[in-house]
C-alpha cells in the first residue's frame, strides 16, 4: 500500500505542474497587447485580435482593434517574445505601412500608366526586388519602434531578436552560416546597442540569441575599431532615434494616426473633391 500511495504521489507531482504550466501565446495577446498600449500612453480604446493568416491593420485608426497574426505568433515561446510580435505590428501602424503601400500604389499605377510594360522605369517599378526591399525597409523601421516600445512596458527587447531570428530566412544565409533574417536583426541589435547598450549587456537566456550575439559581437569589434566607419554608425543611429521619437509622438498627439495616414487622408480628400472638367 505504501508503494502504490508513493507512486501516486509521484505521478501527481509530475503531471500537475505540467497542466499548471501550460502557456499558449494567443491567450496572452490581450493581456501583454493592453500593458504595452498603457504604459506607452498610446490610445487606450485599442484592442486586440489574433487571427489566422496575415494581419491586415490598415483600419486600425477607426476600428480601434488591432490583428495578430497566429503564424507571427508562432515564433513567440513566451511573454517577451509575444510583445515582440505585438509591438512589430503596432511599430507598423504607428510608422504608416498602410498608407505608404498605398502611395507606392499610386507611384507604380502613374509610371505604368506612362511607360510600356516593358519599359525598364515600369519593369523596375512593378519588381519583385523593390517589393522586397520595401518590405524589409518597413519591418526594420517597425522593429526599432517595436523595442522602444517593449522597454516602456517592461519587456526584454532582445526577444524581438529571438523572434525575428526564429522565422523563415532566406537559402543565401543558411549557406553563408548567417542567423535566418540577419539583416533585420542586426538592425535591431544595432539601435540597441546605440540607445539602451545596458539592455545588451543584460542579454537573453536563450540558444537563439547566444548564436546571433556570437555572429553580431563580431560586427560590433569590427567597427568599434574603424573610428570612420564608428562615427557613420553613429551619425545613422541617432537619425533613427529621432525618426523614432517624431513618429510616436505624431501618433500619439492624433490619438492614433500617423504622418503617413494623415498625409494619405489629405490626398484622398483633394481627390474626391477636384472637379474633373
Amino acid at each position: 500500500m505504501k508503494k502504490i500511495l508513493t507512486a501516486l504521489f509521484v505521478l501527481t507531482v509530475l503531471i500537475v505542474p505540467a497542466n499548471a504550466s501550460q502557456w499558449k501565446a494567443s491567450d496572452r495577446v490581450s493581456t501583454i497587447g493592453k500593458n504595452i498600449i498603457t504604459k506607452n500612453n498610446l490610445p487606450a480604446k485599442t484592442t486586440f485580435k489574433v487571427i489566422e493568416g496575415s494581419a491586415d491593420n490598415s483600419n486600425t485608426s477607426t476600428t480601434n482593434v488591432i490583428l495578430i497574426s497566429s503564424s507571427d505568433l508562432n515564433y513567440a515561446g513566451n511573454d517577451h517574445e509575444v510583445a515582440a510580435v505585438i509591438s512589430n505590428e503596432i511599430g507598423h501602424i504607428i510608422n504608416g505601412k498602410a498608407s505608404k503601400d498605398k502611395f507606392r500604389d499610386i507611384a507604380k499605377s502613374a509610371i505604368s500608366n506612362t511607360f510600356s510594360s516593358g519599359n525598364i522605369i515600369s519593369v523596375a517599378a512593378n519588381s519583385e526586388y523593390l517589393k522586397n526591399k520595401s518590405n524589409l525597409s518597413d519591418n526594420k523601421a517597425a522593429d526599432i519602434t517595436g523595442v522602444d516600445l517593449m522597454i516602456q512596458a517592461g519587456y526584454n527587447p532582445l526577444a524581438m531578436i529571438v523572434v525575428i531570428t526564429k522565422m523563415p530566412g532566406s537559402t543565401m544565409e543558411a549557406l553563408q552560416g548567417k542567423p535566418s533574417n540577419t539583416e533585420r536583426a542586426m538592425n535591431v541589435f544595432d539601435y540597441l546597442t546605440y540607445n539602451y547598450p545596458s539592455k545588451i549587456k543584460a542579454g537573453y537566456g536563450c540558444q537563439e540569441y547566444r548564436a546571433f550575439s556570437e555572429y553580431a559581437n563580431k560586427i560590433v569589434e569590427e567597427r568599434n575599431s574603424d573610428k570612420k566607419k564608428l562615427a557613420q554608425f553613429n551619425k545613422e543611429q541617432e537619425k533613427n532615434k529621432q525618426e523614432r521619437i517624431k513618429n510616436v509622438a505624431q501618433y500619439k498627439a492624433t490619438g492614433g494616426i500617423s504622418g503617413w495616414d494623415a498625409s494619405y487622408s489629405i490626398l484622398k480628400t483633394l481627390t474626391e473633391s477636384s472637379e474633373i472638367k
